[in-house]
């Protein structure tokens, strides 16, 4: 009888270490998301991706051929919107959201993709 008790003891122990090791071990949810941006050159690339990396954002990584950048961030710090808005601050026009004449003034001759620059 005392080793059923023992065992069941034991046993409800174990279960509950098991639940609290799977609990703390869970990931966080990420989301990916695709979308365009407009520039020309690697000081562009550098100056989007640096942008992008706001809190919550884990990845950023633009093609200046596709004129997309890739974002892996948590929904639960950020979303989409947010990360377009950082980007166009930055001088760089996105899908929703459009750079303000005033941050695109501020880039360098050779990225000034409004005024027909070629990707270089």
């Amino acid at each position: 009888m005392k080793s059923t008790i023992k065992t069941s003891l034991l046993m409800v122990v174990l279960l509950i270490s098991f639940s609290l090791h799977a609990g703390a071990t869970t990931k966080k949810k990420l989301a990916t998301a695709e979308f365009k941006i407009s520039g020309v050159c690697k000081m562009c690339e550098k100056r989007i991706e640096d942008a992008a990396l706001i809190k919550g954002v884990k990845l950023a990584d633009w093609d200046k051929e596709k004129q997309k950048i890739k974002v892996i961030y948590r929904p639960d710090k950020t979303n989409e919107l947010s990360i377009q808005k950082a980007i166009a601050k930055v001088g760089h026009d996105t899908e929703k959201v459009k750079a303000s004449d005033k941050a695109y003034q501020k880039l360098h001759s050779c990225c000034k993709y409004r005024e027909g620059q070629e990707i270089h």
